[in-house]
């Protein structure tokens, strides 16, 4: 039986979440949603499974949907595991995806505001003809964007 679903948000632990928010308010102009989140207690913790949990952060609406579109949930959590070494090919959730006019300007943009260069910017083209520009970069935390452009 297929469930009836709507994609609602991905969430993204931060070392920092205010300013990891504020990277993707200023560079892709996500917009804050909602209170700012602070929950702790019983049941957060019977929830997470993690004893002593503690999480603040905000939701982020993603560019290009509109005001009900999926958001970014970026959270801090206490306490926090520590961060494992970024790779593009680590099984599991990869990496985030924006479309944008320019991905070379993009690629400038995000590491001028502190973000970080994995890969080169390249072009695929696919067995129907099309093509699509990307590239990967991360936000200054390390986590893993695609910009990438269709045509």
């Amino acid at each position: 039986m297929k469930i009836q679903a709507k994609y609602v948000h991905t969430n993204l632990v931060a070392e920092d979440w205010r300013g990891l928010a504020q990277f993707y308010q200023e560079v892709f102009g996500c917009i804050v949603v909602g209170p700012r989140r602070d929950y702790q207690g019983e049941t957060l913790e019977a929830g997470t499974g993690v004893d002593g949990a503690h999480l603040t952060g905000v939701h982020l609406r993603l560019p290009g949907y509109g005001e009900e579109g999926p958001t970014l949930e970026i959270f801090s959590y206490t306490p926090r595991e520590r961060r494992i070494r970024t790779a593009v090919n680590r099984p599991g959730y990869g990496h985030i995806a924006f479309a944008v006019d320019d991905v070379a300007r993009a690629k400038e943009t995000v590491l001028a505001a502190g973000g970080g260069e994995i890969g080169e910017v390249v072009t695929l083209r696919l067995s129907n003809g099309a093509q699509v520009t990307w590239c990967y970069v991360t936000d200054p935390e390390g986590n893993v964007i695609e910009l990438q452009k269709w045509s």
